[in-house]
C-alpha cells in the first residue's frame, strides 16, 4: 500500500507518517526541504523518539520523498496512492492543491479505484478547505468524476512536536501522547483504517475539545507566559499562577463544551488535567515563540479564543480568562513572526481597541470586547 503525505516536517514524520508507517503503508513525503527530500531518498528510513523517561525510540522503514515543486512528481505520486495526507498547515493547502488536482485527473485518466485525502491540519474543516482548493483547479466535468471517486474527510489531529535542533535532520522527538480521529461518515464503504485512528460518524465534537482545550490551554500558557518573560512552555507551567490562569481558561471552554456537546462533566475535568499534565512534560522544551506565533490566526473568529468566548457569553457565562488570555496575545511581540509583527504595528496605527476588534471581529460595545479591553488595560498597569 502507499500512502502519499504532504509535509516532511517534524509532525509529519513524527506523528502521520509514523502511523501510517506502522499501519503498512510506504511513505512517500512531498516536501519543499530539499535536505529533508535528500536524505528520505538516501536513506529511506529515520528515527522517532518518545519524550518520556525511557526515550523510547521507534523507527520508521519503508520511507522516500518527492520534491514538492516537481509538478510531474506530485501528480504521478496522487495517481499511484492509496491514501493521501497533510501536514502542512493550513495556510499552505491552496499551494499543494494545483498538484492534487493534477494526480486526481490522473487518476481518472487512469481508471484508479477510490481516494481518501485527509488535511491533519489545526484547523476545523482543514479536508473541506483542501477540496476547496483542489476543485477549483478542476472544470466541473472532472469535478463530478472526482467526487465519485475521491473523499475528502475532515480530522482532528493532536500531539505536541516542538522545534528542535538534532545532527541528524530526520531525527524527531514526539510526546509520547497522540490522537487522530476522523470523520468517518465522509469515507467510501469498505474504507482500510489506519491503526492508532479513532473514526468517528460526528466529528465537530471531538475538533472542538480538542481546538477549545488544547489548543486553547497552548496559547493561554504562551502569551501569559510571555508577559512574565518566560522562553518555554515548561518554564511557564512550572509558575503556579499561570498553571491556575490555565485552568481556569479551560473550565471556561470546558463550561461551553459539556453544555454543546453533552461531555461527561468528570470526564471532561480528567481530560483538562490530562492536558495540563502534558503541557508540564519536562522531557521536552517548546518555546513560547513556536506556540505564540501566528497570533493573528489565533485570534480570528473562529478559533480557539473568540470562538468559545462569544460561545460562552450566549449561554449566559462571562468569559473573563478567556477575554484575558485575548489581550494577552495582543502583546505578543515577537519580530521573527509576519503576524505578530503586523498586530504590532496595527496596534502603533489605530490602537489596541480597534486592532482588536478589526482581527477578532468581535464589535466595540460588545461585552467580550470590553472584557477584553478591562484586561488590556490591567496588563499595561502591571507592565509600567
Amino acid at each position: 500500500m502507499k500512502a502519499l503525505h504532504f509535509g516532511a516536517g517534524n509532525i509529519g514524520r513524527g506523528f502521520i507518517g509514523l502511523l501510517l508507517s506502522q499501519s503498512g503503508y510506504n511513505v512517500t513525503f512531498s516536501d519543499v526541504n530539499k535536505t529533508l527530500v535528500a536524505a528520505l531518498q538516501q536513506r529511506g528510513e529515520y528515527t522517532v523518539t518518545l519524550a518520556n523517561d525511557a526515550q523510547e525510540q521507534l523507527q520508521v522503514t519503508g520511507v522516500t520523498a518527492i520534491d514538492g515543486t516537481d509538478a510531474d512528481a506530485v501528480a504521478s505520486a496522487v495517481a499511484e496512492a492509496d491514501l493521501v495526507t497533510t501536514a502542512v498547515g493550513v495556510n499552505i493547502l491552496k499551494h499543494i492543491a494545483a498538484g492534487i488536482a493534477r494526480g486526481i485527473e490522473k487518476r481518472i485518466a487512469n481508471g484508479a479505484g477510490q481516494l481518501h485525502i485527509i488535511a491533519c491540519e489545526n484547523a476545523i474543516g482543514g479536508s473541506t478547505q483542501l477540496k476547496e482548493h483542489v476543485f477549483g483547479h478542476l472544470d466541473e466535468a472532472a469535478q463530478a468524476k472526482a467526487s465519485e471517486v475521491v473523499a475528502f474527510p475532515d480530522a482532528a489531529v493532536d500531539r505536541i512536536v516542538p522545534l528542535q535542533h538534532h545532527e541528524d535532520p530526520l531525527a524527531v522527538t514526539v510526546e509520547p501522547f497522540y490522537e487522530w480521529v476522523v470523520d468517518a461518515s465522509a469515507m467510501f464503504e469498505g474504507y482500510k483504517p489506519v491503526e492508532g485512528v479513532h473514526y468517528v460518524n460526528h466529528l465537530l465534537p471531538y475538533i472542538e475539545r480538542k481546538l477549545f482545550t488544547v489548543n486553547t490551554g497552548h496559547c493561554a500558557a504562551a502569551y501569559l507566559g510571555n508577559l512574565k518573560g518566560y522562553e518555554t512552555i515548561q518554564q511557564a507551567m512550572g509558575d503556579d499562577s499561570i498553571v491556575g490562569e490555565v485552568k481556569a481558561t479551560l473550565k471556561e471552554t470546558g463550561a461551553v463544551l459539556v453544555a454543546r456537546y453533552g461531555f461527561d462533566q468528570a470526564e471532561h475535568e480528567k481530560y483538562i488535567e490530562k492536558i495540563i499534565g502534558r503541557f508540564r512534560n519536562d522531557h521536552l522544551t517548546d518555546e513560547v515563540t513556536r506556540v505564540g506565533r501566528s497570533p493573528i490566526r489565533k485570534l480570528s473568529p473562529n478559533d480557539r479564543l473568540v470562538k468559545p468566548a462569544l460561545q460562552a457569553h450566549e449561554m449566559g457565562m462571562e468569559p473573563k480568562q478567556l477575554a484575558k488570555v485575548m489581550a494577552a496575545a495582543l502583546y505578543f511581540d515577537y519580530a521573527d513572526d509576519p503576524e505578530s509583527t503586523e498586530l504590532q504595528q496595527s496596534i502603533k496605527d489605530k490602537g489596541a481597541g480597534q486592532t482588536a476588534a478589526d482581527y477578532t471581529s468581535i464589535p466595540e460595545g460588545h461585552p467580550v470586547f470590553a472584557l477584553i479591553m478591562e484586561s488590556y488595560a490591567s496588563i499595561a498597569d502591571e507592565r509600567k
